[in-house]
Parts: structure tokens; C-alpha cells; sequence
């Protein structure tokens, strides 16, 4: 498991003109090899009069799926340029369609390369390339007397806090950087003296970009 990767953070959609056609740049963030297979079905079905559904993912912590169509485009116009798009951006766990209308002119081998690669760059783009970043939730348990301070901390470090819970304590669910756990640890039972109950809740990615967390 990886402490953190880049992938998309939503279903992305976007589309543009070259010269009179029309492209519909579409992406997607996958769980496996069978939701990608799934959406670009989807889109196939959408588009079924489309000139072309071209389509390209990647899949695994290791991008060890890597599959393409150009989908009766010249070899090498379509698929391949989509699927380098993913890779230069080093994403995982990504699948975009890149659907296009014929608009009559035709453009070329060079200009279908640029073409589906600017398809492709706008799908993922309108999805929000981010970082997953694994992280821990724990959940910490302190008196009032000391609740004004440790938020007070959280809020300066700026670690991610969930939730909170009122009753006859303060319940705070953060998340923490797997790397910092220990860390985090020691510091809180260090500033409320040891009158803490911190309890590990799980393991989750969370989606960050320029270091603020995505919703």
C-alpha cells in the first residue's frame, strides 16, 4: 500500500472544437478494471452515433493495467496518445473516453495525436488531478479544561478534523499523515499530561491538492 498517489478526484467532463469536429473529453476514477469496462460502456452507449468512442485507463498502485482502443482511428492517433496523457501525469486508477464527431475536415496524423491528447487533458482536468495521501483516523478523547489548547494546535498544524462530539468529554475525529502518527501521538498525551484516550479508528486515503483537502 502506498503512502500516497496521484489520481482524479471526481467524474470529469469537458469538451472542444478542431476544426469543425467535435470532442467530448470524459474521465473517471476507478476501483478496478471492471468499473473501467463499465464506463467506457457507459459512454459507448451514450455516444453510439459517435464517429469514434476512443478510450484508454490505467489501473493498480504499479499501473500494471494499462489498457487502450483507438477505435478505428489510424493506429497510434488516438488510444495510445490518451493512455500518455495518464501516464506523463502519473496517474492511477484512472479510465478517460475521448468521443468524437466528425466534423468533415480531416486532421491529419498529427492533428488527431493532438487532438486526443487535448481531449483526454481536458476529461482528467475537469475531474481535479489530486494526490490520494494515506492517513489515519483516530479518534481523541480530553477533558474541556484542556479543549481550548488542543484545538488551538490542531487548527495552527492544520491537521484534518472530521468530526467532533460533545458529551460528557470532547471527542475529536482527525486525520492524521501515516508518517506522523507517532508523532501526533506523543505531542497530544505530552500536552494534556496523559489524561488522553486516543483510539485508532482506521485507514483512509484522503484526496489533497497544494496540500488542502478536496470534498
Amino acid at each position: 500500500m502506498y503512502n500516497i498517489y496521484r489520481t482524479i478526484h471526481r467524474y470529469g467532463e469537458d469538451e472542444i472544437i478542431i476544426n469543425k469536429s467535435r470532442f467530448i473529453g470524459y474521465a473517471m476514477p476507478i476501483n478496478s478494471e471492471e468499473e473501467a469496462l463499465n464506463f467506457i460502456e457507459k459512454i459507448k452507449t451514450k455516444h453510439r452515433d459517435a464517429t469514434h468512442n476512443v478510450y484508454a485507463y490505467v489501473f493498480g498502485q504499479d499501473s500494471n493495467v494499462q489498457r487502450f482502443s483507438d477505435d478505428g482511428e489510424p493506429s497510434g492517433t488516438a488510444g495510445i496518445p490518451a493512455l500518455e496523457v495518464i501516464k506523463k501525469e502519473d496517474l492511477r486508477n484512472v479510465a478517460v473516453v475521448i468521443t468524437r464527431y466528425f466534423g468533415g475536415v480531416k486532421l491529419g496524423t498529427g492533428g488527431l495525436i493532438r487532438a486526443y491528447t487535448k481531449g483526454a487533458k481536458i476529461g482528467l482536468e475537469a475531474g481535479i488531478i489530486i494526490d490520494k495521501v494515506l492517513h489515519t483516523k483516530l479518534k481523541v478523547r480530553i477533558d474541556y479544561t484542556v479543549y481550548g489548547t488542543i484545538e488551538n494546535y490542531l487548527m495552527t498544524k492544520g491537521y484534518l478534523i472530521d468530526d467532533i462530539v460533545y458529551d460528557d468529554a470532547v471527542n475529536i475525529y482527525l486525520y492524521i499523515k501515516f508518517s506522523e502518527v507517532s508523532y501526533f501521538k506523543k505531542t497530544i498525551t505530552d500536552m494534556t499530561s496523559g489524561n488522553v484516550v486516543i483510539e485508532y479508528e482506521g485507514e483512509e486515503y484522503v484526496s489533497m491538492k497544494n496540500g488542502k483537502r478536496v470534498k
